[in-house]
């Protein structure tokens, strides 16, 4: 083997596990965001939800009461 690539992998492969464990800990970082984002967005959805049909049923009270007058 080359002399200079025995050099370069005695140098990178003592450091590799922690490479390898610095890339497992930003994709777990990364799932664990996306998971958590997706939870919010379904409660923000849900919350939205239930204002617009508060907000419809207001409408359609106040349209009763104006036809009423």
């Amino acid at each position: 083997m080359n002399p200079i690539l025995e050099q370069i992998y005695a140098t990178i492969i003592p450091s590799a596990p922690y490479v390898i464990a610095a890339y497992a800990l930003m994709w777990a970082a990364l799932c664990v965001f996306v998971v958590f984002a997706l939870s919010r967005l379904k409660r923000t959805e849900a919350q939205l939800a239930v204002l617009e049909s508060t907000l419809a049923s207001r409408q359609d009270d106040l349209t009763d009461q104006i036809r009423k007058q």
